[in-house]
């Protein structure tokens, strides 16, 4: 038996569209995105994403670009007969105005960066979120186009919390539509958005037919994979699953807490909320603090974001990521997913399933479509009758 056939093996648009081993996507993670972490998703089968405002500058985000590429060419001598090249792409979030960014120059390097039929090992995707798609896929097409006029790539997949954001992106014309369910860790929610996955993925999936979706939103195991699969989608995004992998880039102790037994699918809140930004995180001293904040402040009165700023600082979580590794001192985008990391790499029921076991991320990818091929076989043992 070859190596590639000892587990199992699934086939969706995702896998075909995109010629790679599993349709599982790594979300875009600020200052957890970096190229070790991409390229070792990439190299497990799936797809790894680095995030374009991680990187200061556009040209900072050239460099990791390359640096990426140079760890799946380094990646891919080891792999079997057969393997599919490893394939990364790029996440662009456009933020609010008052956080600028040279959204224009990160755009067009992810044109200039692009696969091509000639380099394989180029960016194969842009995920994009926040705001209207269509500016920025313009730039990186028209970019692309100038030197391959006959280009595919990069392909787009946009972001979106809600059927109405989903069906704004398949206007603007791009290849993938990714549904976030409210248990996803989501940001910049709204009032009124607050839909889990489980009704989100059919309705999506059946409104936007034939454009394909991709299901996000606390997917840890395998048997969700096969879920969403079953629901209409052609693969799935994960992000917080991929910080407790051998490859992540963060602190040891980051990754220990989220593995903690103690950690439960409870072990995440919504902050940010009466700012109309609802943010999913890890429930920590720092959350606790901003949702006192929030509850303290009289209704009706707008909440001063300078006593809120501190605590939820992007340069305070990356302190926390890459140099202190304190879980309480850092507001950090968490999905209920993390309740299942613990559980997901040890089979049987109930409170013994915990495993301190952090796996790669190959290890991770294999037994997520082992188990999602287990759970659909399962399935299938159940009598049904189709009508004549």
């Amino acid at each position: 038996m070859s190596q590639l056939n000892r587990h199992a093996q699934i086939r969706t648009p995702l896998t075909e569209m995109l010629e790679i081993e599993h349709p599982i996507i790594q979300g875009g993670m600020q200052y957890v995105g970096y190229a070790e972490m991409a390229a070792a998703v990439a190299l497990a089968g799936g797809v790894g994403i680095l995030t374009g405002l991680t990187q200061p500058t556009p040209e900072e985000l050239r460099q990791e670009i390359h640096k990426c590429i140079d760890l799946i060419k380094e990646g891919m001598k080891t792999k079997p007969k057969g393997f599919r090249v490893g394939k990364f792409g790029v996440n662009l979030t456009i933020l609010p105005a008052l956080i600028p960014a040279d959204y224009q120059g990160y755009a067009k390097v992810c044109g200039e960066e692009a696969r091509t039929d000639d380099n394989p090992y180029g960016i194969s995707m842009v995920e994009m979120a926040g705001g209207d798609p269509k500016p920025w896929m313009k730039i990186i097409k028209e970019t692309v186009t100038q030197n391959h006029p006959d280009s595919q790539w990069p392909k787009i997949l946009h972001k979106s919390a809600t059927l109405r954001h989903a069906l704004k992106a398949k206007a603007a014309g791009v290849d993938l539509i990714e549904i976030v369910g409210y248990e996803a860790s989501i940001a910049g929610g709204r009032p009124g958005d607050e839909v889990g996955l489980w009704v989100q993925l059919p309705l999506v999936a059946k409104s936007l037919h034939p454009t394909p979706v991709v299901a996000a939103g606390a997917t840890a195991h395998g048997s969700q994979l096969g879920a969403a699969l079953t629901l209409g989608a052609v693969g799935v995004t994960m992000a917080t699953r991929f910080l407790v992998t051998e490859e992540c880039p963060i602190k040891e102790s980051i990754k220990q807490r989220l593995n903690h037994p103690e950690t439960d699918e409870r072990s995440t809140c919504i902050v940010l909320s009466k700012l109309n930004n609802s943010t999913r995180v890890f429930k920590n001293q720092v959350s606790k603090d901003i949702l006192k904040i929030e509850n303290n402040t009289p209704k009706g009165k707008g909440i001063d974001f300078t006593e809120i700023a501190p605590l939820a600082s992007g340069q305070r979580a990356k302190a926390m990521w890459q140099e202190n590794g304190d879980t309480e001192d850092a507001m950090f985008s968490c999905s209920q997913s993390v309740g299942l990391i613990g559980t997901s790499f040890k089979n049987g029921d109930g409170d013994h399933n915990f495993h301190d076991k952090i796996p790669s991320c190959e290890e991770l990818l294999t037994k997520m479509v082992d188990d999602c091929a287990a759970s659909m076989q399962q399935a299938n043992q159940y009598s049904v009758t189709l009508p004549e």
